[in-house]
């Protein structure tokens, strides 16, 4: 049953971290739009940060991070001086005379971990002198534990961070060796209780299954072990195999990979350990103790959904700095060029490194609260979000039977106007968003499978 429907609604569908998706960007949204839409901004409500480090010392085999492997440290260091121009000349754009506060800041990568603790200092200190982090911010960086020093950390605590997000993706040998990224449980354990004497509280895993050499048993057993870290939040990704777009891949043999009903029964197993655990699933693929913000959140309804996946963040306005990152404001999406070359161009020029994005308009945040409340919550109430923006649910009926079709298969169940997603459906929800998103067309080239 479970297979038939993995094939049937296995899809090349987006990962829905915005609305519109990223492939519906274009160039007719530049550094000109963006220096419009930073002046419009209202200083009364809080910003969201982004800083992009496109750099490791190695490359795990299933990244699909935009990164440059680099062993010297001069590139880096390099890298920073431009990302503080870059950063002095975004936040010069907000309106004048206004002193803007932050209530999230995300550092990610590449690896964050690869900058010195100077530099870390001097990227917080740019930050600052242009917007106030508010005390109750949260300050968040992503970590590689094989490149993370005691003195990085110490950094960490000195500049407000209070969240670390570590990859572990997944403990045994095997599978480790077969995706270049070789760590073990006993270093992983050291760098969180560094995290944790530095008053660093909140604690992220991610691991990933669909890996070279995964088994369930494998799998269950980098759960029980991921578990004595006792983290706060976890993350389950799946492996999304794409050689064609990212060449390092074609190291992975396909014959290692785990085949369609494998993957499905990784996924399910490691959520079912993880409940068993009292982890409250969150969303698609996320699990966070019950206490912790992100639970209550959801339980709550105010989870929320970014290109950083499923968070308390509720800024209207999410600045992004560095190659390939993207702002989202209330005007619409603005993406920085990929290239570090380009970008690092664009900076010394006095250019914005902004080249493409797309403008909203009503129909796509009408949408796109449809799809967040699918996303975050696995339910929505169609009538509930069209009287917040004032029109009618009758405009959704075509959408609305292409979701009634699927309740046959025991993925959805829909009453009147609201929609709920079954446990089993929890994997698909996805198929289930697509089914409002206006400017889907499938292309399997795109984006990555469902599961």
């Amino acid at each position: 049953m479970q297979l038939a429907l993995y094939e049937k609604y296995d899809l090349r569908l987006p990962r829905y971290t915005s609305y519109p998706t990223a492939p519906h960007f274009h160039t007719g949204i530049d550094g000109k739009r963006l220096a419009r839409w930073l002046s419009e901004l209202d200083p009364a409500q809080p910003l969201s940060l982004y800083v992009h480090v496109p750099y490791c010392e190695k490359m795990c085999w299933f990244c699909g991070c935009n990164t440059q492997i680099t062993h010297r440290y001069q590139p880096v260091g390099q890298y920073v001086d431009l990302l503080l121009s870059e950063i002095e000349q975004r936040l010069s754009l907000l309106p004048k005379g206004e002193r803007f506060t932050v209530s999230h800041l995300h550092f990610g990568g590449g690896s964050p971990t690869i900058l010195s603790a100077s530099d870390l200092t001097r990227i917080m200190d740019a930050l600052r002198q242009r917007v106030d982090i508010l005390p109750n911010a949260e300050v968040a960086l992503e970590m590689d534990p094989r490149t993370t020093t005691p003195a990085f950390i110490d950094a960490m605590a000195a500049n407000g961070f209070n969240r670390a997000s570590i990859g572990i993706q997944d403990f045994n040998p095997a599978v480790q060796a077969a995706v270049n990224r070789v760590q073990s449980l006993e270093d992983v354990a050291e760098i969180i209780a560094m995290l944790r004497a530095k008053g660093i509280a909140g604690i992220n895993v991610d691991l990933m299954y669909g890996l070279p050499m995964q088994t369930v048993e494998s799998l269950i057993d980098t759960v029980d072990q991921t578990l004595t870290l006792r983290p706060d939040r976890l993350s389950i990704f799946g492996y999304a195999h794409v050689p064609w777009m990212k060449k390092h891949q074609q190291v992975i043999a396909t014959d290692t990979l785990p085949n369609v009903e494998e993957r499905w029964a990784q996924y399910d197993a490691m959520q079912q350990r993880l409940a068993e655990h009292g982890y409250q699933a969150i969303g698609l693929d996320h699990f966070a103790h019950p206490n912790d913000s992100l639970a209550i959140a959801q339980r709550n309804g105010d989870l929320q959904r970014n290109f950083q996946g499923y968070t308390t963040d509720s800024a209207e306005a999410l600045i992004a700095f560095g190659p390939s990152a993207i702002s989202s404001l209330p005007q619409g999406y603005i993406q920085n060029t990929t290239g570090i070359g380009d970008w690092r161009n664009a900076i010394n020029a006095g250019h914005s490194a902004a080249i493409k994005g797309i403008a909203i308009d009503k129909e796509d945040r009408l949408r796109r609260d449809v799809i967040n409340r699918l996303m975050c919550n696995l339910a929505v109430d169609i009538s509930d979000i069209c009287a917040q923006h004032k029109t009618f649910p009758d405009r959704f009926l075509p959408e609305l039977d292409r979701v009634r079709a699927m309740t046959s298969d025991g993925i959805v169940e829909v009453e009147g106007w609201e929609i709920r997603l079954t446990e089993l459906g929890r994997p698909l929800v996805r198929a289930v968003c697509a089914a409002f998103d206006g400017y889907l067309v499938e292309s399997e080239g795109r984006h990555s499978a469902a599961v």
